[in-house]
């Protein structure tokens, strides 16, 4: 474990209320090459006042699920041809578009990658501020204005009544991604999405927002589901993680878990690829070759190719899930009892 990405203390979260259940969700995209099997079978459960972080390379189904989740999906190309998304009971990949405008940003909101384009730049703070909460919630102007300057004291910004008259090109990109984290709170959802939230900032407001989201979620009890690369990112904030490669969830646990006893080959090759400060002359371990191609994935374990550990029975069947902990889950041969002990 390098110290920049120790792992904080994992605060208390309700294991009895279930606030979203996601079960054998498969998404796919029909494109001019062919059908595009984006998702493959994605099944977790996140908890009240928890947040879960879904950490993988680019392109394997990250954000898809976010989007999915949220009801983004374009339809077509996109498809949802299996699973559930179960929140309050209800079916949220069968659930009708004027329904699930009913959900989005109320119930569900999302904050999107960047924050330089996630504004509109011809309106005020304000307006954007109010918009959201005007329409779901039918309440005055002067409500939603008091609702607006409230919110932007939570996040951070000063003189907030003085702000809401400003337009987005008066912010810098740190103050731009509290106020985006403002709009999405504004209704006071259960379920903040939050996809890549820190990428577009430097390092210094990276960990400001972080602060703001551990903050947040203390004062509001919302759960998050964090989309993000960054190792850093999940140490600092996260209580699970869920491991995803080729569409797939290959591994799950709550950090402590993943970070100290990863037992999936691709987790480890994440964890030895970071950067390390307390080892300055080591060189980084990268993961050799790329992600199958999802036109056509591979029949058996999707890391495969890539894994030093590979037998003969991995690209032949998809490993079953093996239960390590309450908590801790993996789909990998090496764990079945008749591998031979080779990953440690």
């Amino acid at each position: 474990m390098t110290k920049q990405h120790e792992v904080t203390r994992t605060k208390k979260v309700d294991s009895t209320e279930k606030v979203l259940t996601v079960e054998d969700l498969q998404v796919s995209f029909t494109t001019f090459g062919g059908e595009v099997q984006a998702l493959r079978g994605v099944t977790f459960d996140l908890y009240k006042g928890e947040t879960l972080a879904i950490v993988g390379e680019s392109g394997c189904g990250k954000s898809v699920t976010a989007n999915t989740i949220m009801g983004l999906i374009p339809q077509p190309p996109g498809k949802i041809k299996n699973g559930k998304v179960l929140f309050k009971n209800q079916n949220l990949a069968k659930m009708s578009k004027s329904r699930l405008r009913k959900v989005q940003g109320v119930d569900i909101s999302m904050i999107f990658q960047d924050p330089m384009t996630a504004l509109n730049p011809t309106l005020q703070i304000g307006e954007q501020l109010t918009e959201g909460l005007r329409t779901h919630q039918k309440v005055s102007k002067a409500a939603a204005f008091e609702k607006a300057i409230s919110m932007l004291e939570l996040v951070g910004i000063p003189n907030p009544k003085e702000r809401m008259k400003q337009y987005p090109h008066q912010f810098s990109g740190g103050m731009r991604q509290r106020i985006v984290i403002a709009i999405a709170l504004i209704c006071e959802p259960e379920l903040l999405i939050a996809d890549e939230p820190t990428t577009a900032l430097d390092v210094t407001i990276q960990a400001q927002i972080l602060e703001l989201f551990e903050e947040i979620q203390t004062k509001m009890g919302v759960s998050i589901i964090l989309i993000t690369h960054d190792l850093g990112v999940v140490a600092k904030i996260a209580d699970r993680i869920a491991v995803m490669y080729a569409g797939k969830i290959i591994e799950i646990g709550d950090k402590r878990e993943i970070f100290y006893t990863p037992q999936h080959p691709y987790t480890k090759g994440l964890l030895n690829s970071v950067p390390r400060l307390d080892l300055k002359e080591e060189e980084l371990q990268p993961i050799e070759g790329t992600p199958p191609d999802l036109f056509s994935p591979p029949k058996g374990c999707p890391f495969t190719a890539r894994c030093p550990f590979a037998m003969e029975v991995c690209g032949e069947v998809y490993p079953e899930t093996t239960v390590l902990s309450d908590t801790h889950v993996v789909d990998c041969w090496l764990q079945d009892e008749r591998a031979s002990q080779v990953f440690n």
